[in-house]
């Protein structure tokens, strides 16, 4: 992020100055406060979490308040945060297959052991503005299922991995995790530093990028397998006592995408996986990223590399919303001396295309007399 320049140090406190007056609008309106920001604009929350890269529900509604609503500059705001963080460790990874499911849907199967939960979900509404919100109206309350806590919820990916009919996914217990938080990223990366950097990826990138892999810049042919939403448990194990102790749990949006085939001499055809992971309710995010994760998998798959999204320097060094928006937006800061060389040498040039003409010019002249 470009920030390495100054002002003149009373214009800069009087922008601060007026900065906040905006952020505030009008005295006579009530305030927000944090609290109505993270229960009643929770995706934002939910966004800002996910590629800030922290869970943290306050501080989220907290920057998107600080940055009046712009979700990048809340993003900017919580990463910041974040660096100033201690470390001690990570997590174990969750266990998505244990998830206290609010939301689960698949487009492959109709009859899921444990069935499909539609849960709050914005796809069968009409996308008509409800103008009974502006007048105060109340929703109305929700209806409410018997709670079955031993309900077995599969995921579908391991349904088709029971058959073999899905490429499997053995964890490799001994496989030292990246972090791009810490390491620059390198070129060409690991499938886990491409997760990290896909999840703190930008949604609108994702999106136009998954987009692209739909309409045939990349070979995807997707099929959604499931998407679940819901809170998982996360594990620690301190080296104090070498077990794991639970933390706390989250909020997630999980989406496997299940794939075209592949196969080998040595290995029968195969559907493969695109596999997105979201904080928070953020299906759009994980269902994009989770397109763009198998569009990046082409060599794997000895597919031509041939559209942006299969391109992973084009794709990861491209997606990070904050670093995106500081080299953009540093544009707009004083370029004063290297706008007078260009002046100076655009004058220049001028000057001798008029000389070059007026000498073509004589020339002509001299030819036809």
């Amino acid at each position: 992020m470009y920030v390495a320049v100054k002002g003149g140090e009373q214009a800069i406190a009087h922008a601060h100055d007026l900065l906040a007056h905006r952020r505030r609008g009008a005295p006579d309106v009530p305030e927000l406060t944090v609290g109505q920001i993270d229960s009643q604009l929770a995706l934002a929350v939910d966004r800002v979490m996910s590629e800030g890269s922290l869970y943290d529900r306050e501080l989220a509604a907290l920057a998107i308040k600080q940055a009046r609503g712009d979700l990048i500059e809340a993003i900017f705001l919580v990463r910041a945060y974040r660096t100033t963080l201690p470390r001690f460790g990570s997590a174990l990874p969750v266990d998505t297959g244990a998830m206290r499911i609010e939301r689960r849907v698949s487009a492959t199967f109709k009859d899921l052991p444990g069935g499909q939960v539609l849960g709050p979900t914005f796809d069968y509404t009409h996308r008509l503005i409800d103008f009974l919100l502006a007048a105060g109206a109340q929703p109305p309350v929700p209806a409410e299922a018997e709670a079955e806590p031993d309900a077995a919820m599969p995921r579908v990916s391991d349904m088709l991995d029971g058959e073999a009919l899905i490429e499997g996914e053995a964890p490799d217990d001994d496989a030292v995790t990246g972090d791009l938080t810490r390491e620059p990223l390198d070129f060409p990366a690991d499938r886990d530093l491409r997760l990290q950097a896909l999840a703190r990826g930008d949604e609108g990138f994702l999106l136009a990028l998954g987009y692209s892999t739909q309409r045939g810049f990349g070979r995807t042919h997707p099929f959604v397998g499931e998407v679940r939403l819901g809170e998982v448990e996360v594990e620690f194990v301190p080296e104090e006592l070498g077990f794991a102790v639970p933390l706390g749990r989250v909020q997630v949006t999980e989406c496997q995408m299940v794939n075209q085939f592949a196969g080998s001499a040595e290995r029968p055809p195969q559907f493969t996986r695109g596999y997105g992971l979201a904080f928070g309710q953020s299906e759009r995010k994980a269902m994009a990223m989770a397109l763009v994760d198998r569009a990046l998998r082409a060599r794997e798959f000895g597919e031509e590399v041939k559209a942006p999204a299969q391109d992973e320097e084009f794709v990861l060094a491209h997606a990070d919303n904050v670093q995106a928006t500081g080299f953009v937006e540093h544009l707009k800061l004083p370029h004063y001396v290297d706008f007078q060389a260009e002046l100076e040498l655009l004058r220049r040039l001028r000057k001798e295309h008029a000389e070059h003409n007026a000498d073509d010019d004589g020339a002509a002249r001299e030819a036809a007399e």
